[in-house]
């Protein structure tokens, strides 16, 4: 990857301290090597903490989910004028009619696939095709969860964006490919796990035949009422077994690439 990313907002611990605080920051007991590091502003692990307990209260449960989502800094993947709102339970814009997805939803759709992984796996997705590269947020996610991430992004502009900001992620397991995500990425297939960010009428038959015995793939799917479901497939030496989960709100699942 090219590049190291910008890094954004600007340090919140730029400002010069009033008189007051500099008497404060005197007086203050030195910190000893046992505490541990809060971090400025958005940079706080205690920020991201908060939103782990969210999650967990919200009824997810799988440790190493929860361990990435406090680790992966959400602030640094969206604009800068939405970054107030970088740990709240909710989707924001990125740009290019997309969007980066709620917490809530990326981590149960990472908890689902885990769910399908059997001991063999060593708690991990193995290697993860990513549909729908998005901002980088969900790669960044993944690349602490598994083996290799190849994630697929149809339009040129966002996968530009995330390749300047994974630069920053300490992970280099995760790589990019521009291409239309209907396809997925047969040079690395099959893929233990599957995710896509983005939902169609019927899963591609890429995706299915690129995913591995033993697999499991994950995605939004049109519903007959004309919403959108999470739907599970698991693929075994008989074929692919299919569920379908609660209703969910994605992007609409498109070809070609922009």
């Amino acid at each position: 990857m090219s590049g190291r990313a910008p890094r954004f907002p600007l340090p919140l611990d730029r400002v010069s301290p009033s008189p007051a605080a500099q008497r404060r920051t005197a007086t203050a007991p030195a910190r000893t090597a046992g505490d541990a590091p809060t971090g400025v502003g958005l940079d706080s692990s205690g920020v991201r903490l908060r939103m782990v307990q969210r999650l967990r209260a919200g009824g997810v449960r799988h440790e190493a989910v929860l361990a990435a989502f406090g680790a992966v800094p959400r602030h640094h993947f969206v604009d800068t004028a939405l970054v107030p709102q970088a740990y709240e339970d909710t989707a924001l814009p990125i740009g290019h009619a997309q969007t980066i997805s709620k917490p809530s939803v990326v981590a149960r759709m990472l908890e689902l696939l885990f769910d399908g992984r059997n001991a063999a796996a060593g708690g991990s997705l193995g290697r993860v095709l990513e549909v729908g590269t998005g901002c980088g947020y969900q790669a960044a996610l993944l690349a602490r969860l598994s083996r290799q991430v190849v994630s697929v992004e149809r339009l040129r502009a966002l996968h530009d964006k995330a390749r300047e900001l994974l630069a920053s992620q300490p992970r280099g397991n995760v790589r990019l490919v521009y291409g239309d995500g209907r396809l997925g990425h047969p040079p690395n297939a099959p893929y233990d796990t599957i995710v896509a960010a983005a939902g169609g009428d019927a899963l591609p038959d890429a995706w299915l035949d690129q995913l591995a015995v033993g697999g499991r793939l994950v995605a939004p799917l049109r519903a007959a009422d004309g919403g959108q479901v999470l739907v599970v497939v698991d693929r075994d030496d008989s074929g692919w077994r299919r569920q379908t989960h609660e209703a969910v709100q994605f992007v609409p699942l498109q070809s070609g690439v922009f």
